[in-house]
């Protein structure tokens, strides 16, 4: 166990570096914005490029990789829409940010940091892959729904459509498809550039983390206990279950490649929630649940990958 906090704790000390540094006026709230910017339009995409382009193109994008993680997010996002539509009776625009807050882990801020510290280098490959789930299935998805729901009217197809026309603006799509042409025409970079992509690359975890403990200084739960715990439990819990029993099933699989699906579904969700929360008048909502969920998270991915290590799942023994 106290191997698998060696992984953890240097994690939640980093976050808990950024929220010191904002609480003390170290560093201001608008900074930390800015650092995210930053990470979001810069580190990670360079970190996307530099996986993408350090490696054969059918080792990248691993179809198997796509549907087991697909597969198992859309079946936690379904569960959830139908748990707060049903049993909580919300209406579709908090059910559809219940299913979005269940479903679409921080895998850039988060999610990466941890796995790269369990699983190495697979671990910007499985990022990529994810954030192609997460911002071409998982958010138009939810955004959609919140959209028919906040407008009360039969406008489903216009907000898929809108959601998708934004992804041409999406760095991480964008830095996706560089990767990709670059790998495939097989065109060498000029050392000074990828010197700088590399060096780039090689901020975005620190920083991330940082960006997420700045972001937490000043965040207010406002009795939304109840269903702020709600999500956080679907996110930290049932999400990596669910990953990690669609990855059992599948067959002969890469185990770094199924540990690190496990570790990014047990990631907090979006940074970004609170943000899609207050679009739909739910910023309260939103902003309990990604406290709650990353303050908790420590100990329940810490107890994640005691399991995985001790049962050793797919073959890792830590």
């Amino acid at each position: 166990m106290l191997a698998i906090i060696s992984i953890t704790a240097p994690i939640f000390l980093l976050i808990g570096v950024g929220y010191f540094a904002v609480a003390t006026r170290l560093i201001a709230k608008p900074q930390i914005q800015g650092l995210g910017g930053f990470v979001i339009n810069f580190a990670l995409p360079a970190l996307i490029i530099r996986a993408l382009i350090q490696r054969p193109i059918e080792e990248t994008f691993n179809g198997i990789y796509l549907l087991g993680y697909g597969l198992a997010s859309v079946i936690v996002f379904g569960v959830a829409l139908t748990f707060a539509l049903r049993v909580r009776r919300k209406a579709l625009d908090v059910a559809s940010l219940y299913a979005l807050g269940m479903s679409g882990a921080n895998s850039g801020f988060v999610g990466y940091p941890v796995a790269a510290l369990v699983v190495g280098s697979p671990a910007v490959i499985a990022m990529a892959l994810n954030m192609v789930i997460e911002n071409l299935l998982i958010i138009p998805l939810a955004l959609a729904l919140a959209e028919v729901g906040s407008q009360g009217g039969s406008s489903f197809g216009t907000a898929i459509r809108q959601s998708v026309s934004r992804l041409g603006r999406n760095p991480i799509i964008i830095s996706i498809l560089i990767g990709v042409t670059i790998a495939v025409l097989d065109v060498p970079l000029p050392a000074p550039l990828f010197k700088a992509i590399d060096m780039m690359a090689t901020a975005a975890a620190p920083t991330a983390l940082f960006v997420i403990g700045g972001t937490l200084y000043g965040l207010r739960t406002r009795g939304m206990r109840k269903d702020a715990s709600q999500i956080a439990f679907g996110k930290l819990v049932i999400h990596p279950l669910a990953v990690l029993l669609v990855f059992m099933a599948l067959p002969d699989f890469d185990p770094a490649l199924a540990v690190a699906a496990v570790v990014f579904a047990s990631a907090p969700m979006l940074s970004v929630y609170p943000i899609f929360g207050q679009r739909y008048g739910h910023p309260e909502l939103c902003t309990a649940a990604l406290m709650g969920t990353t303050l908790v998270s420590f100990v329940t991915i810490s107890a994640l990958l005691w399991i995985v290590s001790t049962f050793e799942l797919f073959g890792f023994a830590g």
